[in-house]
């Protein structure tokens, strides 16, 4: 059976770095869409410039570097400007991202999980995904974890969470459910249940393809997968 793709995501402060922190000590294949997103925009880079151009030099550190609460604090509010950064970054994002999908494919991993926080508010990425896993948590415990992580007001956190789609609505189109509202320890449980589930779900043959992949050279291989994820 082909290599498939898992899509993860969860909310402001639902925990999801504590289970992306699970899945790597099992040795999970994990590419971090919000890793990603700021590699693309370093200085000298297309994204960069694109960034500066529209924005102004008012978003830049002193060392050139993107200011990303400063770019946050113009993009939170005005849904226009949140919409042209999204159209400069995303396609830079998605040709990364597809490089590391080569690189495991290759590899010989059968499944690669995408750590993608906004999986959920953007449909055409769910398509591309044969599972959907969300981290989950209480609406109380989100809002006092974000209050106390982020040194926010009641009222900030409120609206932080609420420029998100409800967990509750995600909930209802993920494939899995890791609810993190409890313990570390309970977390961990479920996250080892459900790399267990993804690994009965397919005959682990590592390296299957590598010979041929590299015989057919990148170019072929980039052929194979975009018609397979994409098509």
């Amino acid at each position: 059976s082909a290599m498939f793709l898992v899509g993860l995501s969860g909310g402001i402060a639902s925990g999801k770095s504590t289970v992306v922190a699970v899945l790597r000590e099992l040795g999970c294949a994990v590419i971090n869409a919000d890793v990603i997103a700021r590699e693309v925009v370093q200085p000298h880079s297309k994204a960069h410039q694109q960034i500066v151009r529209y924005f102004g030099t008012e978003i830049l550190l002193e060392n050139g570097e993107i200011n990303r609460e400063a770019l946050g604090n113009v993009i939170f509010s005005q849904p226009e400007k949140r919409q042209l950064l999204n159209s400069i970054t995303h396609p830079e994002i998605q040709k990364e991202m597809l490089k590391q999908i080569l690189k495991y494919f290759v590899l010989g991993y059968r499944y690669v999980i995408l750590d993608i926080p906004l999986l959920f508010e953007t449909n055409r990425l769910t398509k591309l995904m044969k599972y959907t896993v969300l981290v989950y948590c209480d609406p109380p415990t989100q809002l006092s974890r974000l209050m106390e992580r982020n040194g926010l007001s009641r009222a900030e956190a409120e609206a932080r969470v609420a420029s998100q789609l409800p967990l509750d609505e995600k909930r209802k189109l993920a494939s899995y459910v890791i609810d993190n509202s409890g313990e570390r320890e309970s977390t961990r449980r479920q996250v080892l249940r459900l790399h267990a589930r993804l690994e009965d779900s397919l005959d682990f043959l590592w390296a299957r393809l590598v010979a041929g992949t590299v015989a057919a050279g990148l170019g072929g291989l980039a052929y194979l997968l975009l018609r397979h994820f994409i098509s």
